[in-house]
């Protein structure tokens, strides 16, 4: 396998309902990423749209030319930086359809490479957003990636369908940053990345919001599932981290993964012909 290597800037900032704001804390990160010679510069989920429910009741009377206007300067400003940029949004869907909770791929042209949709919606997301269906994965410096959002952290299978299309790399953008007292996010989240990185050999972009109270911090966590890397809770920051598919990492799964992938649990005989094995009650 080709030896790759890719810089990620991942980037948090208190999400709010001001598509302005979002999109002054957006263009400020792109600037700094490109003098730290990032690739590709990664932000939370809803990051410039803001988020339908925690920060602001629906769409009723959105502002949709505001939003597009403001994300078209982020395109034009990635253009002109060269950067590769995913950028979390609210992407409006032919009514009666609820709009889409996205993140776009825009590419160094300034220009949408694709978009994806969150597959899966929290039943409080139902009320505002109509789910997605397909994966979005490309290619960046030879290492192939993916998008996905919040939510589809809950579904294992995921991970492992992107694992059969030999992704690498997975930008995750988050949202929890408007909680009233700490929950048990704060326990099982990024834990829970770290148990898919490492059970599927994943690179890890973590973006989380930064709000009144985040149960976690962005983070960047290597296919063992180490965190190597984070920024301050509650706090705007940005953070360049490499993919480097030229180090090699523990990955005791690595030689039966194929098999439990194709519904083989068991990385012995199948049907062991043993009176002793088949007989389960007694020493």
């Amino acid at each position: 396998m080709i030896e790759s290597v890719l810089k990620i800037a991942t980037c948090q900032f208190p999400v709010s309902e001001s598509v302005e704001q979002n999109s002054e804390y957006i263009q400020k990160f792109l600037k700094k990423a490109k003098k730290l010679d990032a690739d590709i510069v990664h932000f939370p989920e809803c990051a410039i749209s803001g988020y339908a429910g925690p920060d602001f009741d629906g769409f009723e009377g959105y502002n949709w030319p505001l939003l597009v206007e403001e994300t078209q300067k982020i395109m034009a400003l990635a253009g002109k930086l060269q950067l590769w940029v995913v950028l979390g949004s609210s992407h409006k869907l032919t009514k009666p359809n609820k709009p889409a909770n996205s993140l776009y791929l825009i590419n160094p042209q300034g220009q949408i490479e694709d978009r994806y949709d969150k597959r899966f919606c929290t039943e409080r997301d139902l009320n505002y957003y109509t789910p997605g269906n397909r994966f979005v994965t490309f290619e960046l410096n030879g290492v192939k990636c993916a998008l996905l959002i919040c939510f589809d952290l809950r579904f294992p299978e995921i991970y492992r369908e992107l694992c059969k299309l030999n992704v690498q790399c997975i930008f995750q953008s988050f949202y929890n940053a408007r909680q009233k007292e700490q929950s048990v996010h704060r326990h099982i989240i990024r834990q829970t990345m770290q148990a898919n990185a490492a059970s599927n050999y994943f690179w890890v972009s973590l973006a989380n919001s930064s709000g009144v109270i985040a149960p976690y911090p962005s983070c960047f966590i290597q296919p063992d599932g180490e965190i190597i890397n984070e920024l301050k809770l509650n706090r705007p920051g940005i953070m360049v981290n490499t993919v480097d598919t030229s180090q090699i990492f523990y990955d005791p799964s690595e030689k039966f993964r194929s098999l439990a992938m194709r519904g083989i649990l068991t990385n012995g005989p199948q049907n062991l012909d043993d009176p002793r094995s088949k007989d389960t009650k007694n020493l």
